[in-house]
């Protein structure tokens, strides 16, 4: 299996010589191919670079890591952005990862673990450092639950009741409303919820509490 071809678009010259000489260490898979300080030298090579990965990092001089991604993934859809930066705010990582880089790294890490990295993008993989991978998690488990999930104040009378153990016509009684009403606003419940019976619909009620 050949090396994967990798380019380096990074502007600090220390850290990607650093880089550059580990990934030309022998026994690491990949082959490095160039290494542009910005992101329009970047932009205009890369039609000969041939790669198969890029490193990328955020903060560049004048056009930014983000808008780069963005512009390879539209001008070489095929060729795999990973981003290798010291910046870790939701703010950019979303930005990254919406623009189109597969994975996110921390400068901080190990060598070989960006080398494992590049294997594992090149490989249809998402890498990310494990800080970088928290910080999505605990993003995702902070939202609140999709606008068609949510149960309308009619229908949050209606759970309510169930969760305490009422029947259909206690329900009805309780609300003042018929117990036609109370079937219909049961089925939107189980609808939005994707729950199939009482005690599913009320447990996934209190989860979004």
């Amino acid at each position: 299996m050949p090396d994967i071809r990798t380019v380096i678009i990074e502007d600090n010259a220390a850290f990607a010589r650093t880089l550059v000489n580990n990934l030309r260490k022998p026994g690491t898979g990949v082959e490095f191919v160039a290494l542009y300080p910005t992101a329009e030298e970047a932009l205009a090579g890369l039609g000969e670079a041939k790669a198969d990965v890029a490193l990328v990092d955020i903060n560049l001089p004048g056009i930014s890591g983000i808008e780069c991604i963005n512009r390879i993934k539209t001008a070489w859809p095929t060729l795999v952005c990973l981003v290798l930066t010291t910046f870790d705010n939701n703010t950019l990582i979303f930005d990254a990862l919406k623009a189109g880089a597969c994975g996110y790294l921390l400068k901080r890490i190990a060598v070989d673990e960006i080398v494992a990295a590049i294997h594992q993008a090149h490989a249809g993989g998402s890498p990310m450092s494990p800080h970088i991978a928290r910080q999505v998690v605990t993003f995702f488990h902070r939202q609140p639950p999709p606008e068609e999930s949510r149960l309308n104040e009619a229908e949050r009378a209606v759970i309510e009741q169930l969760a305490s153990g009422l029947l259909y016509k206690e329900v009805a009684a309780q609300l003042g409303i018929t117990i036609d009403v109370v079937r219909r606003r049961v089925k939107s419940i189980y609808d939005k919820l994707h729950a199939h019976t009482r005690m599913e619909a009320v447990n996934k009620f209190r989860a979004q509490q």
